[in-house]
């Protein structure tokens, strides 16, 4: 028996030390395309802080790397296994410690489902807002680790602003506590933020507290559709120029919407470029908020225009813009005869200003590459995602997709945007991330890495290129793999 292995049962239960073959294969990676994964040594599964903390020692007095998981949704290989890693998996810690109701905060251990900390918040007249596409299976300590955002980020922002303590296991196995559970505290660094988006490379996450909203009031939901991508953009830089801020507005191409109204029929417009969905919750004034939003994307040029007609109908229409990442992999596998197509899903912030000229440029990439690229987003805060269509079986493909991606990678940064908007960095975006933060940033990043993990054994290769600075060298990622698919019950909209 491997010594780490040996000394891991001797310190924890033996049902929490997983070593066979099928479950290390399970545990090798998340969601994400194009990024390599190796095959850890043994799978951790603790239930507890201190088990965490146990099984970070162990590492630590071996050298050997820990890679922190959780539902494995990411898309950017951040939760992805090295060889001979210890993978910790902390779906096991998943009870919601606390909400209380007066403070608005709940406490919650990481492995808590996101839809399962908003359906507890709402028995007490709250709501949690961080809303990612796969909130009924990721994590908090994941939506933490790579500061999730989600559909309702344009008005109430990404996961980073809910968090205002956590528990941490060091590199060392120390267990550190910081931030607070006032509603106010400046005291000392923000040790905090210095966690959240970190993707596990400068701690573990073991518990988090979290800001709560009162309940948002009744939503009204809006339709546009427009003849071309670009002008459903223009809208939405109409719509935020003048002042307003919805809880929700989303892009959907006509790509998407095919993708989606195949997957799951539900009478979604098949001849729209591009799909507007557009909500408020701001209760007796979202009507008359919508029609003035309604009026912005008339004069954008809107082809049509609907208003949903009661709750159950606005339902299914976030409902479907959730299935759109489903849909697409549905898509990609009916589009080659290999049967092996795949998605490279991309995920850049541009200004709002400049999503016309980002959408514009993409389908010129699109077009001079040769491959479909589809694009959908959470538009009203500019943050979109070129869905990339890929062969597995075909090298050409591949190469394409990888060319593609980096086109797309470099235009949104032309723009005056950011490599991720809320997928975080992991490792399909750690040498794009080295070309936004220049020289001095990484060196601040690699500064930070050294002082908490001076022996890198917290997520290596992760956010970080191991060998920057060699600037510009490109690294093609070498494998792709399917993503889990979802499903919602079947409703048809009446347009």
């Amino acid at each position: 028996m491997d010594a780490t292995v040996e000394e891991l049962l001797a310190v924890l239960p033996a049902d929490r030390v997983l070593t066979d073959p099928d479950l290390l294969a399970v545990h090798r990676r998340d969601e994400a395309d194009l990024c390599a994964a190796g095959t850890p040594l043994a799978v951790v599964r603790p239930r507890d802080t201190a088990e965490v903390a146990a099984t970070v020692r162990v590492a630590a007095a071996h050298g050997v790397p820990v890679v922190p998981q959780g539902a494995r949704t990411g898309l950017t290989g951040a939760a992805n296994a090295v060889d001979g890693a210890l993978v910790v998996s902390l779906t096991g810690l998943n009870r919601v410690l606390e909400i209380e109701p007066a403070e608005r905060i709940a406490v919650v251990q990481p492995g808590v489902v996101n839809a399962d900390l908003s359906r507890a918040a709402a028995e007490h007249g709250l709501a949690y807002p961080p809303d990612p596409g796969s909130w009924e299976s990721s994590t908090i300590g994941g939506n933490v680790s790579t500061d999730a955002g989600g559909m309702c980020c344009v008005k109430y922002g990404v996961t980073g602003e809910y968090v205002l303590g956590l528990e941490v296991v060091l590199a060392d196995g120390e267990i550190l506590r910081c931030g607070r559970r006032t509603v106010k505290g400046v005291a000392g660094y923000d040790l905090t933020r210095l966690f959240v988006g970190a993707e596990g490379t400068l701690g573990i996450i073991t518990e988090i507290t979290v800001r709560l909203r009162p309940a948002a009031e009744e939503v009204r939901t809006l339709v546009a559709l427009y003849p071309t991508v670009a002008a459903a953009c223009s809208a939405v830089a109409a719509v935020t120029a003048a002042g307003h801020v919805p809880s929700m507005l989303e892009l959907l191409d006509r790509t998407h919407l095919g993708a989606i109204e195949a997957y799951r029929p539900m009478g979604l417009p098949g001849t729209a470029a591009a799909m507007l969905l557009i909500a408020t919750d701001t209760g007796d004034r979202a009507g008359a908020e919508l029609a003035a939003i309604a009026e912005r994307c008339q004069a954008a040029g809107a082809s049509e225009l609907y208003v949903a007609e009661d709750a159950e109908q606005a339902q299914a229409l976030t409902a479907a813009r959730r299935l759109a990442h489903p849909a697409m992999e549905r898509l990609a596998t009916q589009a080659f005869p290999s049967g092996r197509g795949g998605l490279v899903v991309d995920d850049v912030a541009v200004p709002r200003t400049r999503i016309a000229e980002f959408v514009t440029g993409v389908e010129e990439i699109s077009a001079r590459h040769g491959l479909l690229v589809a694009v959908v987003g959470h538009a009203g805060d500019g943050n979109l995602h070129p869905v990339i269509v890929v062969d597995r079986a075909d090298p050409s493909s591949m190469d394409r997709g990888r060319r593609v991606f980096d086109d797309i990678m470099q235009l949104g940064l032309a723009l005056g945007g950011t490599c991720t908007g809320e997928h975080g960095v992991g490792m399909l975006k750690r040498d794009w991330l080295a070309r936004e933060l220049g020289p001095v940033g990484m060196r601040v990043h690699r500064a930070l890495k050294a002082a908490l993990d001076p022996s890198g054994i917290l997520n290596p290769g992760k956010v970080i290129a191991p060998d920057w600075p060699q600037a510009g060298r490109r690294r093609p990622p070498s494998r792709l793999r399917p993503s889990k698919k979802t499903d919602v019950a079947r409703t048809v909209i009446p347009w």
